[in-house]
């Protein structure tokens, strides 16, 4: 028989992720706009986070690269992967990745979020920009 996991509230995944050594502050004036969420961060990695209606915990924004105090977004153009922000667009590196797809780990195991498949494997893009049918038109192919 299947052992069931107590639910846990907001302030216990805060307490947990504090306890696991991620910074948890408020989030600021930045894309959230919701009151009482919340930024953590570790690694140089950072995403928010809030009290959830479902679960104890809603994703507000997806983990990202800090650049500049900005979360930034996974670009894919094909040949490379670019972290990419309101003002900024670097390539990525594989330490970047990296960071990225250890933070979302431990997130998910902290938050009791459902480990997906693919996602286990590695960092997913956010984006996918592929420069080979960048602005291309349609063929029209029947």
């Amino acid at each position: 028989m299947a052992k069931k996991t107590p639910k846990r509230s907001f302030n216990d995944v805060l307490a947990q992720l504090g306890n696991q050594r991620f910074d948890v502050a408020p989030a600021g004036e930045g894309a959230s706009r919701r009151p009482g969420a919340m930024r953590v961060s570790k690694y140089g990695v950072a995403a928010e986070i809030a009290d959830g209606q479902s679960g104890p915990v809603m994703l507000l924004q997806k983990p990202g690269w800090l650049l500049n105090g900005e979360i930034s977004r996974i670009l894919d153009r094909g040949y490379q992967k670019f972290l990419k922000t309101s003002k900024l667009e670097i390539p990525a590196t594989a330490d970047h990745l990296r960071a990225i797809h250890e933070f979302s780990q431990e997130l998910d195991l902290a938050t009791g979020e459902t480990v997906l498949y693919n996602e286990a494997l590695g960092t997913t893009s956010d984006l996918y920009q592929y420069d080979r049918v960048l602005g291309r038109p349609d063929t029209g192919r029947h």
